[in-house]
């Protein structure tokens, strides 16, 4: 067995030489693969760069009596200039080009608070503020690897507004989203294959609550386990190469679902739906870089998006995008 070999791509060298020599190092990779940052633990300017991946971070809060109370408006996109993309999208799955695809566009925001307010004030498994440039406060885990060399992913694909009658049920038994849930699964458990063995999906279509500052959703996840090779400290850059982009934010079959992506949206992502991620020495954790609100200027935009089949519908699937424009609060 071996990993395939990361055509010696900078950040990969560099990920597989820190892995092999057990130096803990940051990593942020970018959805186009054209900007990923690899720094050692100790370079990090904690002013510029805080995070937090599960339970460790590299900041404190600190509370402020005069904080006001939290304003968040948002400006949706128009729904004919949605429909345009999710036309040709819709168009591509029905040839067969593609079997899920992950569309997503900007929302423009406006709020009392700055970026590092946001941040402070957001909740959420990995966060990230990154140079008063972006800020990411996710709840979808990556993959993670644990000391004994066991890989984990965690696909979430699946939303709805948990104060609908009977959201549970709807949400279970919507034939969109079975389906949805299904490929995505299906090809996070072919990504794992590719850099381990004994791939099994440990856990099916579970439920997630998440307090949003306007409702709460459940969303549904699925939990893929497989055991790496030998030797995958030095071949942790090789790892991620392998595994980009994350299956849940582009979709099936990968290579030409980017293309359509691409061509659908009209700019790149940049680190929205990237990667973000931490090593210890020993293990690592990472995240995917959704609930993503960036700057443009004097202007914030928080990115969005959802997955789209054959069966989806364009209204359902604007409004969707809509709901997840949010800031998850305590």
């Amino acid at each position: 067995m071996f990993y395939p070999e990361g055509n010696n791509l900078p950040f990969v060298r560099q990920m597989n030489h820190l892995g092999k020599d057990r130096i803990p190092f940051f990593f942020l990779i970018d959805f186009e693969m054209a900007k990923p940052l690899v720094l050692p633990i100790k370079d990090i300017d904690k002013e510029k760069i805080k995070y937090k991946f599960t339970e460790v971070k590299n900041y404190q809060l600190h509370a402020s009596a005069n904080t006001p109370p939290l304003i968040f408006s948002k400006f949706p996109m128009a729904a004919d200039k949605y429909k345009k993309a999710f036309d040709y999208v819709k168009g591509e799955l029905l040839y067969g080009n593609s079997f899920l695809t992950n569309l997503t566009f900007p929302t423009r925001i406006e709020s009392n608070y700055s970026l590092l307010q946001l941040f402070n004030k957001s909740r959420a498994k990995y966060k990230l503020y990154f140079n008063d440039e972006f800020i990411v406060f996710s709840p979808e885990t990556f993959v993670t690897i644990n000391t004994n060399g066991v890989i984990h992913s965690f696909p979430m694909k699946g939303t709805i507004e948990a104060g609908i009658p009977d959201a549970i049920k709807m949400l279970m038994e919507d034939e969109k989203e079975i389906a949805e849930h299904y490929t995505i699964v299906d090809l996070i458990r072919n990504d794992i294959g590719i850099v381990s063995e004994n791939v099994e999906v440990k856990k099916f279509r579970y439920l997630d609550l998440i307090t949003t500052t306007e409702k709460k959703l459940y969303q549904t996840s699925s939990t893929i386990e497989g055991k790496l090779y030998k030797n995958y400290h030095e071949h942790l850059g090789d790892i991620f190469l392998s595994l980009l982009p994350a299956g849940s934010i582009s979709g099936a079959p990968k290579k030409k679902t980017v293309e359509i992506i691409q061509k659908a949206e009209g700019e790149d992502r940049g680190y929205y739906t990237g990667i973000m991620g931490y090593y210890d020495g020993e293990s690592v954790d990472s995240g995917v870089m959704i609930r993503y609100i960036e700057k443009r200027g004097d202007r914030l935009f928080f990115r969005s998006g959802c997955g789209i089949t054959a069966m989806s519908d364009c209204e359902s699937e604007y409004k969707e995008m809509i709901d997840k424009v949010y800031v998850p609060v305590g």
